[in-house]
């Protein structure tokens, strides 16, 4: 069994098909036979896991292990409490009502990579960084619930996936690593693999790549790219 845990860039699709115009994971990731354990908007980044093993893929996505999704929401304009108390309670957004939420004023995370393109700004509207922790994943849950509450979101980073933490796993974008099913903190027994460090698809542009045991250079327009340990 492989479970991988993989820092998605802004721009690339959920899939390893081909896609017009779009980088793929196939962009990222070298290993076969692994598949996305649930999904991440083209246009959000941040904590994605894959797998080869099809119960632990649908036992990922199971409700009932009530695994919590943390993300980091940069929105227009500053939340009131009103708004936060709405997105707490759970909204009903047409299709579906969401269940109640944790959300947060926050800081800008300190430890964010730039995105590129950058995000759009207008002068004469603030932005605010949240923290958002649900228990579901419906399509553009997130972006929908502070649409909301009229607050369009602007950039979106998945961060946490149960007790999985892409802050603790410190992987820049397009980087991954193997990690163990117990690190999700799931109910009921799990096998698992022994972690490795990140490492990224050698074939990629972007390509950084460090194998377990030695460090191995990784040449991309002619420099090296390289994970140091922390």
């Amino acid at each position: 069994m492989t479970l991988i845990a993989l820092n998605k860039p802004f721009g690339t699709m959920s899939q390893f098909s081909p896609h017009p115009s779009r980088q793929t994971l196939a962009d990222w990731i070298a290993m076969p036979d692994v598949y996305p354990a649930g999904r991440l908007d083209a246009d959000s980044e941040g904590l994605l896991l894959l797998t080869d093993d099809g119960v632990l893929q649908a036992r990922i996505a199971d409700p009932r292990q009530k695994l919590a999704k943390t993300y980091l929401a940069q929105v227009e304009g500053v939340p009131s409490e009103a708004a936060l108390a709405r997105l707490r309670a759970g909204l009903d957004l047409g299709d579906f009502h969401t269940l109640p939420a944790q959300a947060t004023l926050i800081d800008e995370p300190e430890f964010l990579w730039p995105r590129t393109p950058p995000i759009r700004y207008r002068a004469a509207i603030p932005t605010q960084w949240l923290q958002v922790v649900i228990h579901e994943g419906k399509n553009r849950q997130v972006r929908r619930m502070t649409a909301a509450v009229g607050h369009p979101t602007l950039r979106l980073v998945r961060v946490g996936i149960g007790a999985l933490d892409l802050r603790q796993l410190g992987l820049a974008p397009g980087q991954w690593q193997e990690v163990a099913p117990q690190s999700l903190g799931m109910t009921g027994p799990a096998r698992g693999t022994t972690p490795v460090r990140p490492r990224s698809n050698p074939r990629s542009p972007n390509a950084r790549r460090t194998n377990p045991g030695r460090a191995e250079t990784a040449r991309t327009a002619g420099r090296t790219n390289r994970r140091r340990p922390a």
